[in-house]
């Protein structure tokens, strides 16, 4: 039994040794694969006629009941929610792309968190979502869209706030030569 346990303890040790590559490099590995062309999918439908002028879904994405309120006319909704579509729909490119090649990860991935809470709180509150979308936590149910799946999303942002980008990344290329521009 001892050198069972001794065994499972080195294991152990190698693992946690790994962790500091292995899980930055993977949360964001499963972003690319999982996440990315949904959050640049969304971002798609939000463009008009190009990067400054959001489309007419971006209103009715991000200000489901105002932008009905206004009937439908953006040039009815002001330079705030304007703005506030803008930089929603380029968040949803920016943030992203840096995670993917690890530029600011620590940064894009807080900026995530922000963002995918007002997102459900958009989905909650703005679209009305129900019971069977919303979810609970610890109930039998695991594929509820806003509160199971975006609480895995969390989890990877987590990890890339905690852990940074890891090696594979042009965070640690930069850092790199920042420290040997130091010396």
């Amino acid at each position: 039994m001892t050198a069972l346990l001794s065994l499972y303890h080195r294991a152990a040790a190698g693992l946690d040794a790994s962790a500091g590559w292995i899980l930055p490099t993977a949360a964001r590995l499963v972003f690319a694969g999982v996440l990315l062309a949904y959050f640049w999918g969304s971002a798609m439908t939000k463009v008009g006629e190009g990067l400054f002028s959001p489309s007419i879904g971006a209103y009715s994405q991000i200000f489901p009941k105002v932008f009905e309120a206004a009937g439908y006319d953006p040039g009815q909704m002001g330079g705030f929610a304007t703005l506030v579509v803008l930089a929603g729909t380029w968040a949803e490119f920016l943030l992203p792309a840096l995670l993917v090649i690890g530029l600011m990860t620590r940064f894009a991935a807080l900026g995530m968190v922000g963002f995918v809470i007002m997102q459900s709180l958009t989905d909650i509150y703005g679209h009305s979502a129900g019971p069977e979308t919303v979810g609970a936590w610890f109930d039998r149910v695991s594929d509820a869209l806003i509160l199971d799946q975006r609480a895995f999303w969390m989890l990877l942002f987590l990890i890339l706030i905690v852990r940074g980008a890891g090696p594979l990344s042009l965070d640690r290329l930069f850092g790199g030569a920042r420290t040997r521009l130091a010396a």
